[in-house]
């Protein structure tokens, strides 16, 4: 509710400069950088609904905060500590629906799980929008109780539903077991060549998918003259298809392997935003929009399925946290990369760039070793 105004707020209300404005959203994503490798170590360690509830309170009360404060410096310290807080709830819940669900039920309940996020992500921003209108720090204590209020539901329900705070993957996937002692894991994520080649392709892939906050509304706006209304229409757009069709999708995509499907979306994507320079109308544009959702309705439930199959038992919480970190580089780096090739370059050979890319990820995830128990059938 409160992020998408930040900016806004640092510009209007107190009155800073549009580029320090701006380094403030860099600082909440460098935030959430850091944060998501601890994160996930310690949704391994204390439990993924424990990390999930800390960081949900915690953001709250530091929301709270925010309004209190009166010059950027200030500002843009407590902004690094609410993405600290804030953006453990990413690993921790990835943690907790993988561990919660059984293989073949993690890419419909992760679906399930986007289809909220997105609902959210549609209301949130509407409601913060008419705070904002009322006062920008009423924005911030609103949020700062929707957190608070989200931390006592999830409280509440666990305590009704008596979910563990910590569930052994191996309970759901003995085969995990057999693997691990088959071949020793490695000491961390980080020196795990399956999970490097996965990451790299999912780190070139957001590239381009972050360009929905980068070079998109710059050339849509800027170069082809359209107005404001029509690049947020977009995502109108965007949210109807994943609440109308990602579960249905995923439940229909659920006996592909997790590399063909991974590799279908990523081109989906690439092709979607790399249509982008061939604009001619409208009408097209909205049609970019369609292909690459498509893409995004695949990609981010399956890639979030195959980090949990990867992962060695009791370790899924580190895996998240590092394939939550790749997510946030890519959206620090994405936008910023884009909108200076797209200064430089022009929109032709950009918008060509990002389908190279996107096409360049889709081919590295093909070439990659797949782990066998994440090849639930062969590619249909």
């Amino acid at each position: 509710m409160a992020l998408p105004f930040l900016i806004l707020y640092l510009t209007r209300y107190l009155n800073v400069s549009a580029s320090l404005a701006g380094l403030a959203l860099s600082i909440y994503g460098i935030g959430g950088i850091l944060t998501a490798p601890f994160a996930g170590r310690l949704s391994d360690r204390v439990g993924p609904f424990t990390v999930m509830r800390a960081s949900l309170g915690l953001t709250g009360l530091l929301l709270f905060v925010i309004p209190l404060a009166h010059s950027f410096a200030v500002v843009a310290l407590l902004t690094f500590l609410w993405a600290l807080v804030a953006e453990g709830t990413r690993p921790a819940t990835m943690s907790a629906l993988t561990a919660t669900t059984s293989p073949d039920q993690r890419k419909s309940a992760i679906a399930v799980n986007r289809l909220a996020v997105n609902l959210g992500m549609s209301i949130g921003p509407a409601v913060g929008g008419f705070l904002a209108t009322v006062s920008f720090p009423l924005l911030f204590i609103v949020d700062g109780a929707t957190s608070l209020a989200a931390a006592i539901v999830l409280s509440i329900l666990l305590r009704t539903r008596d979910l563990t705070a910590t569930i052994p993957e191996s309970r759901l996937n003995p085969s995990r077991v057999a693997d691990s002692v088959q071949s020793p894991t490695s000491a961390s994520v980080w020196k795990d060549r399956n999970a490097i080649e996965f990451l790299a392709a999912i780190f070139l892939m957001n590239l381009v998918f972050m360009q929905n906050q980068g070079a998109l509304p710059l050339y849509l706006v800027r170069d082809l003259n359209h107005r404001e209304s029509f690049y947020g229409m977009l995502f109108v757009v965007n949210t109807l298809l994943i609440v109308a069709f990602e579960v249905p999708l995923n439940l229909a995509m659920s006996h592909w392997s997790h590399r063909s499907a991974l590799a279908v979306g990523i081109v989906l994507t690439a092709v979607g935003f790399g249509a982008v320079g061939l604009s001619t109308s409208s009408a097209f544009i909205i049609g970019t929009v369609v292909v690459w959702t498509f893409g995004e309705m695949i990609v981010f439930p399956v890639a979030t399925a195959y980090v949990a199959d990867i992962a060695p038992p009791g370790r899924n919480g580190e895996y998240m946290g590092a394939f939550s970190s790749v997510i946030s580089l890519a959206l620090v780096l994405g936008p910023w990369l884009g909108v200076a090739a797209l200064d430089r370059f022009g929109p032709v050979l950009m918008w060509s760039g990002v389908l190279v890319v996107g096409l360049l990820a889709g081919l590295a995830l093909l070439l990659s070793k797949e782990k066998p128990s994440s090849a639930l059938s062969s590619f249909p």
